[in-house]
């Protein structure tokens, strides 16, 4: 299927594709539209004023799996058939002259642990004369409740956050900037429709309520975390900042990135068991400053969005229209696929060295950290789901310096 629109599928963003996000032309409120090659489509123009000329996807999403389907079909008719041309393309806007924003109200915001090799490799760093897995860890997916009022678009600069930090040879913490600021690349899913208090969701209703998949950078400060997680979990050293990507690629267009997820030992139990796995074929890079340090491959994740789905709600907590949940750093066996810092120079022992003759461990001000990737889509094309991107900004450590 070709499109009329200047538009090359291997590029990412053809008719295989479609994705949704939020953006306003210059001068103009902001509202939904889809990306179709170097243009967004203004879906308020082009079908329905009323849904579309919000500042979130949130009402669309509200829809339903019907609505989004129908929505799909009908832009593909729109942007493939020449006979809509007249109508459609004076809703056409040139990507690089649009303002892109936060793609969703976020609702609520979970991160999950569901790679295998990320796990394992900070049991190894950390725990070194034990299992590098905690024993419950391949019986259901590990996660924690975010702060979804931090999720930010991408291109928000992030402060280096304050906080307490006590190193192992200190016998007391000190307060200040974190000096072990961290990334971890991931993969988030956008819930759509929401379900009914004490009604868990089953796994085989995962494509009911999740609409689609973006990308995402889950912010890491180290030191902080290594001093306050015990024995609660992770708080101020990951709730400054989650950088979100501003399109959301609908699981419609994921039929051909679909894979089997790896093999699970011990089975899981029966809420857990999946009659249709939900792997999925991405693949991830990370640029530091502009130069690729890894390449994570989220198919090998060990557990897949549609079992952290159902493990969210099994307890019967329902999920609400823009909740996002994210997969957790994804990392790969190889050196080089390893989605964060403290496992690229393994916490911090092993620097990373950029081309430009600079090493890092963890992030200097002014750095630059963009996520990317793509997807296998329909017809041997390639899916992209564009970049989320992020520059360090000094810390502002001095609570009187804001009042």
């Amino acid at each position: 299927m070709t499109t009329w629109v200047p538009a090359d599928e291997q590029a990412g963003f053809g008719v295989a594709n479609l994705p949704y996000g939020v953006f306003s032309p210059p001068g103009q409120p902001p509202r939904v539209g889809v990306r179709i090659g170097e243009y967004v489509l203004d879906l308020a123009a082009t079908l329905d004023a009323e849904l579309f000329a919000r500042g979130s996807l949130n009402p669309f999403l509200a829809a339903g799996r019907a609505r989004w389907t129908e929505t799909r079909s009908r832009l593909r008719e729109l942007l493939t058939d020449e006979r809509h041309r007249p109508a459609v393309e004076p809703a056409l806007y040139p990507v690089d002259r649009v303002t892109l924003h936060l793609p969703i109200e976020v609702a609520d915001f979970v991160d999950f642990y569901a790679s295998e090799e990320h796990a394992s490799n900070l049991g190894r760093m950390f725990r070194p004369d034990s299992e590098p897995l905690l024993p419950n860890w391949k019986h259901l997916p590990v996660g924690y409740h975010g702060r979804a009022g931090t999720v930010v678009p991408s291109g928000t600069p992030i402060a280096r956050p304050c906080g307490q930090r006590k190193p192992p040879d200190a016998d007391v913490p000190t307060f200040g900037p974190s000096v072990r600021l961290d990334i971890e690349a991931e993969v988030g899913f956008v819930v759509g429709t929401p379900s009914t208090l004490g009604e868990p969701v089953a796994t085989k209703d995962f494509a009911e309520h999740v609409f689609g998949v973006c990308l995402v950078n889950d912010w890491s400060a180290r030191d902080i975390q290594a001093w306050e997680y015990v024995p609660l979990g992770p708080f101020l050293g990951k709730s400054f900042a989650t950088s979100i990507s501003p399109w959301v690629v609908p699981l419609d267009a994921l039929a051909e990135a679909r894979v089997p997820t790896p093999r699970q030992q011990p089975a899981p139990l029966d809420y857990l068991t999946e009659p249709e796995p939900w792997g999925l074929d991405l693949r991830l890079a990370v640029e530091l400053n502009g130069e690729v340090i890894a390449r994570p491959p989220y198919a090998g994740m060990y557990w897949s969005p549609a079992q952290m789905l159902a493990h969210m709600t099994v307890n019967g907590a329902s999920v609400r229209t823009g909740d996002l949940y994210a997969s957790g750093t994804v990392s790969g066996q190889a050196a080089d696929q390893r989605g964060s810092l403290i496992e690229l120079t393994w916490n911090g022992r092993e620097p990373v060295r950029l081309s430009s003759g600079e090493e890092r461990t963890f992030l200097a001000d002014g750095d630059t950290v963009s996520i990317s990737a793509t997807a296998p889509g329909e017809g041997g094309s390639r899916l992209s789901f564009g970049q989320v991107t992020g520059r360090i900004t000094p810390a502002n450590c001095d609570p009187a310096a804001s009042g």
